[in-house]
């Protein structure tokens, strides 16, 4: 009897670790509403019910709806897009002359899993008039097991070494471009971007457009390979 009480309990062990390390799985949510302005929004979240999938799941939803124009009070990606919506109808009427139709493109991508880190693309492109539209991406670095989100003083022990480690890819990259770093950061010395993720490659460094130059210079984007990062790295 021991023995089998034994067996069953390395069983339920086996079972348990079994289930902590299985990775968390994402699927994408539509939304299909059919709106007046130019509207198309696509974004993963996880398929859980668990306490970490749901800390993450309204984490997402939460950056969404941070970058979605004319959200004021809303409290749903959902109520933001037709309050955006209400917004251009009532720029129809007031400007009946206009052609413009406002567009919005919302769009996650799942870039990275491992069992420390899962980084997530936000892309938002939006247009309410003007030259042109306004385009960004954002990375989302979340913990797996708590479904908080990571910032650079989490994932970085030394994140002055690892700036001076990115400056010389930095330069490199722009040598490639066939540009100089006097171009950009408006005259001050290198700084690291608000957006640094992570993929299969290794870590992603990702100026948007205006954070370090003019509109026309666009994204500045590239990759450190891991293997070079990791005494930088507290994952």
């Amino acid at each position: 009897m021991k023995k089998i009480a034994l067996s069953l309990f390395s069983l339920f062990i086996l079972v348990s670790c079994e289930e902590e390390v299985k990775p968390l799985t994402f699927s994408t949510s539509h939304i299909e509403k059919k709106f007046e302005a130019d509207i198309e929004v696509a974004y993963d979240l996880v398929n859980s019910k668990s306490e970490v999938a749901l800390n993450i799941n309204k984490l997402i939803e939460s950056a969404i709806l941070k970058c979605i124009p004319s959200s004021k009070n809303e409290t749903s990606i959902h109520e933001a897009l037709l309050a955006f919506d209400e917004e251009y109808k009532a720029f129809k009427i007031e400007f009946s002359d206009s052609e413009q139709t406002w567009a919005l493109a919302i769009e996650t991508e799942v870039l990275y899993i491992t069992e420390s880190i899962i980084t997530m693309g936000l892309s938002v492109y939006s247009d309410t008039g003007g030259a042109h539209g306004s385009d960004t991406i954002q990375f989302l670095n979340f913990n797996p097991e708590t479904g908080n989100l990571y910032s650079n003083e989490d994932l970085f022990t030394n994140i002055e070494g690892f700036k001076t480690l990115a400056k010389t890819y930095f330069l490199d990259h722009m040598k490639n471009e066939g540009s100089n770093i006097s171009e950009f950061f408006f005259g001050k010395d290198f700084q690291l971007p608000e957006n640094i993720g992570f993929n299969e490659e290794g870590v992603i460094l990702l100026y948007n457009v205006y954070e370090i130059a003019s509109y026309n210079q666009g994204y500045t984007e590239f990759v450190i390979p891991l293997e070079n990062v990791l005494q930088f790295l507290k994952i």
